[in-house]
């Protein structure tokens, strides 16, 4: 019953959310949403087209950690406390990659729907993950740099223990709602 009732709103919740934002703006904040709309896809343009080298050598290196069988043997030697805490080893890389890069982490959610299926327990976690972690170094980098902040203090401590968490979270309510 709940699965069914969270498809039915995830069917509907993104045109909503669009439409519902897209509305506020051109009503309520008299914004010219057609052209604020193409001034930032030409900037989101020139902006993937700098970072593609970096996620094209990011996406190498991860083909290349993973082809040599190295997260074989984390999870291998980490499996107990995976069991342990009801993760299945197969998510251990999404784990891992999500506070490096979204575009890794994006490319190992794609592999565990092609490997396991969407609406398996592995795909469901592994999709609640990608939702309730972040970028965390990726964010301290970009954002960070972009205000010209060079200590950074807390914020890599604090934004790993927030994946972490959200790590933990998504692992107990997929064990508790899907299992």
């Amino acid at each position: 019953m709940f699965t069914l009732i969270m498809e039915k709103i995830s069917l509907y919740a993104i045109p909503v959310i669009i439409l519902f934002i897209v509305s506020y703006a051109y009503f309520v904040k008299k914004v010219k949403v057609y052209e604020v709309f193409c001034d930032g896809a030409k900037e989101g343009f020139s902006t993937a087209i700098r970072i593609i080298p970096f996620l094209v050598a990011m996406l190498v290196a991860i083909g290349v950690f993973r082809s040599s069988g190295a997260i074989d043997v984390i999870i291998k030697y980490i499996n107990p406390i995976l069991e342990f805490i009801g993760m299945p080893g197969e998510v251990l890389p999404m784990a891992i990659m999500r506070p490096l890069s979204g575009g890794g982490s994006t490319g190992i959610l794609n592999d565990i729907f092609i490997t396991h299926g969407p609406d398996s327990m592995i795909g469901r976690m592994a999709s609640v993950m990608m939702g309730s972690t972040e970028t965390t170094f990726y964010v301290l980098a970009v954002y960070f740099g972009a205000v010209s902040i060079r200590k950074t203090r807390h914020a890599v401590v604090a934004g790993l223990l927030a994946d972490i968490a959200g790590i933990l979270a998504a692992v107990w309510i997929c064990n508790l709602m899907f299992s």
